[in-house]
């Protein structure tokens, strides 16, 4: 089995591809002080209650936006699974089509992942928006190649930068509010971060279509990409496992190019 490891600055993903499809998915809040052994305990036991103790994990692939996790990651390959991790982003791991950015420009792993997964399942002429800590939009090319995109602070951070700059205002949830203008401090600062986001999105996908000069197919992952699916945003796909799916087909294109 293989073992798709996805670290970003806020959660790691962990999820078991059978050759087919994934059969578990674990979430832990990623920190570089974690040793191998406790991976691998935390692992085992979510493996164990989710009926998959006697699944073995003969090999890894890993993604990672935060470096200083990577080696326990790779001690917990070497340890447990006696085998050495394919990590995007490093020479040995070549990619499907190989990204065109400004020379010396290293894009991140997960980004990499987004554009394969989304050439994979929908071709090329793509705009991944990615949800995470901050919010990712990822151009794929019309061969599969990720070209650039456009970074922003994510949704989250901005409402924990708020909270945390203006002592009067509180931390709130983000949902959808019931109208625009706010009648209350909560409903207010809802409506701010999801149709300031909403507008956000849209203004950025229009420009990059403009620039690109190609229909582009809208692709949203991240785990609010439903919410904003709900507004006024016109995703062509919402795809959950996105980046996930791509770390599959980066070690697929690795492995038999071996």
């Amino acid at each position: 089995m293989l073992l798709c490891i996805d670290t970003g600055n806020t959660n790691t993903v962990f999820a078991i591809w059978d050759g087919s499809s994934f059969i578990g998915t674990w979430r832990a809040s990623t920190e570089h002080q974690r040793t191998a052994d406790q991976y691998f305990v935390w692992l085992t036991t979510l493996m164990r209650a989710s009926g998959l103790e006697d699944v073995k994990i003969e090999e890894v692939v890993i993604s990672s936006t935060v470096p200083r996790v990577v080696f326990n990651l790779r001690v917990l390959c070497d340890r447990y699974f006696n085998c050495r991790p394919l990590v995007v982003g490093k020479p040995e791991c070549s990619l499907p089509v190989p990204y065109r950015v400004d020379e010396g420009v290293k894009p991140g792993p997960d980004r990499l992942a987004n554009a394969a997964a989304a050439f994979d399942r929908y071709g090329g002429d793509a705009v991944v928006v990615d949800f995470g800590t901050a919010t990712n939009f990822d151009v794929v090319a019309s061969d599969g190649a990720y070209v650039g995109g456009v970074i922003s602070p994510g949704v989250n951070l901005s409402l924990e930068a708020l909270a945390a700059g203006a002592a009067a205002l509180p931390h709130v949830d983000i949902s959808q509010p019931e109208k625009v203008i706010g009648t209350n401090t909560v409903g207010a600062i809802q409506s701010g971060v999801f149709w300031g986001y909403s507008g956000l999105i849209e203004g950025i996908v229009a420009r990059i279509q403009a620039e690109y000069g190609t229909k582009l197919t809208v692709i949203a992952t991240g785990g609010l990409a439903p919410l904003f699916a709900q507004g006024d945003i016109d995703f062509d796909h919402i795809d959950d496992d996105l980046t996930m799916h791509g770390l599959t087909v980066i070690h697929a294109h690795n492995k038999e190019n071996t």
